[in-house]
């Protein structure tokens, strides 16, 4: 690879990973993990079936599932301290 196309996709990546992280300053968590879990089934679909589009988005889909159960099983273990904040066990 040449230097050039390095730095070009160098900035490319930062620019993606910037606006990417500014698309997630709105969100509630709920959204949150869903959104991170979907990142991360879809990443871990292409991987295991080599870049196909049906294991990507089974990818995508297992880990939104798996975000939504990690959220609803925070949500069930949770206190309230004595400032009024929610605190996680």
């Amino acid at each position: 690879m040449s230097i050039q196309l390095l730095k070009r996709l160098g900035l490319t990546f930062l620019l993606i990973a910037a606006l990417g992280s500014l698309g997630c300053a709105n969100m509630n968590p709920t959204e949150r993990r869903v959104a991170t879990g979907a990142g991360i089934g879809a990443v871990t679909g292409a991987l295991i079936s080599g870049g196909r589009v049906g294991g990507t988005v089974a990818g995508a889909a297992l880990g939104a599932g798996a975000g939504w159960i990690y959220d609803y099983e925070r949500k069930r273990h949770f206190y309230y301290d004595r400032y009024g904040r929610r605190v996680y066990r």
